[in-house]
């Protein structure tokens, strides 16, 4: 084998077995920071099946309702048939009439055969006329079912396992990028003939090598050993899953990958792989999830701090104006990716920047499929959203732990009014409970027992959180509140509603 060959820049390093180091094969590893290969799987999801009606009841449907086709039915109103003969066995059976309105009526109901359906005279159809009408029917609800055994065979197919390998973009996202790693023939080299140079020249690029060989069945292939050095700029809280790109199914897998090694304080991570693939190093999207703490608290005129801890990280982000600006991310009581840190950008901004660096506290709409928590109504937690945002300029709010046992249908959370620079003791929280319509001040604290949904004595309901704590609050913060910018109002609500505190947390 040829051994811990490294790439002096990148650090990245590989691992060759005889039949490839003994071959006129470069490695190439090309490591593009930005994931163009994950928007392809989103194009090949399939689409939903739509439910078949049963041929029972749809034969039955189309032989109450469906009409004479409206060419039959011009020329029984031009040349009306005659009656049949009436047979002893097979009476005959008259049929009344129907109103123009009233067959336009039942033709929306039912499945036409065409789009105009004329009126049909009134004749008389004899029961074998009748049967073979039925007949006809028949068949055309035949046709637009399927076939009970292979209905059977599709739902099989439905319920049939999920294969492992596939990995769910919605639990693991690509982070630090992709790595294209291919082995490629080398060209061949200048030869010198006295005073000539000789080269082959080809109308191709560059060309792959194939590894395991084509038509080799029965030879056995070592697997090929590569080492990554795992950028500074991103944060991985746990061991990366490694994935290798499927183009024909357009995915990504993790099969015919094995022997996978972390080094966390070395910051690289080996593995073995079959041949030569397209890699990339995911994170599970719900890892700093749910959070164990949050905190909004206004720090001047138009300017507040949200600060979200979780089980690894805290991230502080501070706000001002129309902007945003991430402040801080300690992991393990030191302070990392400072390259993104002290930029003011927008909060669309920093969702895609600190999703880009690992560390995501942005729920996705499936997210709460993944986690064990106590989903709240959404009417309940946008409406919650609004009213923070509306009083951040002079109030603190902060997460209750009986939150999560106040049902989906309302939250609970912690207000205390702050004019002052100095954090917020834990005498000076009050507890709130909402459900979007009705706003209440709870009579328990943190330090309660259990909860409880008793008012607080001398209080009263209200329809909003800011009426509920003007009973409560100084006349210079509710002034404040008033003359608080519609854009600082909107950054936060942003922010909260990105980052969905009271539900995931």
């Amino acid at each position: 084998r040829f051994k811990s060959h490294v790439f002096c820049d990148a650090q990245h390093g590989f691992d060759l077995p005889k039949s490839l180091a003994m071959s006129s094969v470069a490695v190439r590893i090309l490591h593009t920071h930005y994931d163009h290969v994950s928007p392809l799987w989103l194009q090949c999801q399939s689409v939903p099946k739509l439910e078949v009606l049963d041929s029972k009841e749809l034969t039955q449907d189309s032989k109450d309702n469906v009409e004479e086709p409206g060419e039959e039915g011009n020329k029984a109103n031009e040349e009306p048939s005659m009656p049949a003969k009436e047979e002893p066995s097979m009476p005959a059976k008259e049929e009344p009439s129907m109103p123009a309105e009233e067959t336009w009526d039942r033709g929306k109901s039912v499945v036409s055969f065409q789009e105009n359906i004329s009126n049909i005279a009134d004749v008389n159809e004899t029961g074998e006329e009748t049967e073979k009408k039925s007949e006809i029917l028949d068949i055309s609800s035949l046709s637009l079912v399927q076939d009970p055994v292979m209905q059977e065979e599709t739902s099989e197919k439905e319920e049939a396992k999920p294969d492992e390998n596939i990995v769910d973009l919605q639990q693991f996202v690509p982070v630090g990028g992709v790595y294209h790693i291919d082995a490629l023939q080398v060209p061949h080299q200048v030869k010198q003939i006295k005073d000539w140079s000789m080269v082959e020249l080809r109308n191709v690029g560059l060309e792959a090598y194939p590894y395991p060989s084509e038509g080799a069945e029965d030879a056995i292939y070592p697997p090929i050993e590569i080492t990554l050095r795992l950028s500074d700029n991103v944060m991985y809280f746990a061991s990366p899953v490694i994935a290798r790109w499927d183009p024909a199914g357009q995915q990504w897998r993790t099969d015919d990958i094995s022997n996978i090694t972390y080094e966390k304080e070395e910051k690289s991570i080996t593995f073995k792989m079959g041949t030569f693939y397209t890699i990339a190093l995911l994170q599970d999207a719900h890892i700093n999830m749910p959070y164990q703490g949050w905190e909004l608290q206004p720090t001047g005129t138009d300017e507040a701090l949200l600060i979200v801890t979780t089980v690894f990280a805290v991230i502080q982000i501070q706000i001002k104006g129309n902007q945003c600006m991430l402040s801080s991310v300690v992991v393990e009581e030191k302070e990392v990716l400072s390259h993104i840190t002290g930029k003011w950008i927008s909060p669309l901004n920093l969702r895609e920047v600190l999703k880009k660096a690992g560390v995501n506290i942005f729920p996705g709409e499936c997210s709460y499929t993944y986690l064990s928590l106590n989903k709240k109504a959404l009417i309940a937690e946008a409406k919650a959203y609004q009213q923070m945002a509306l009083l951040a300029s002079a109030f603190a709010f902060g997460r209750s732990k009986w939150n999560l046992e106040a049902g989906q249908e309302q939250v609970v959370f912690k207000v205390s009014e702050h004019l002052k620079a100095e954090s917020v003791k834990d005498k000076d929280w009050s507890l709130y409970l909402f459900n979007g319509q009705k706003a209440q001040k709870l009579k328990i604290t943190e330090t309660s027992e259990a909860f409880s949904e008793e008012i607080e004595e001398d209080s009263e309901f209200h329809s909003t959180i800011y009426h509920m704590l003007k009973d409560f609050s100084s006349k210079e913060a509710i002034e404040k509140v008033e003359t608080a910018s519609f854009l600082f109002i909107d950054v936060v609500y942003q922010l909260l509603l990105a980052t969905r505190v009271l539900t995931y947390s």
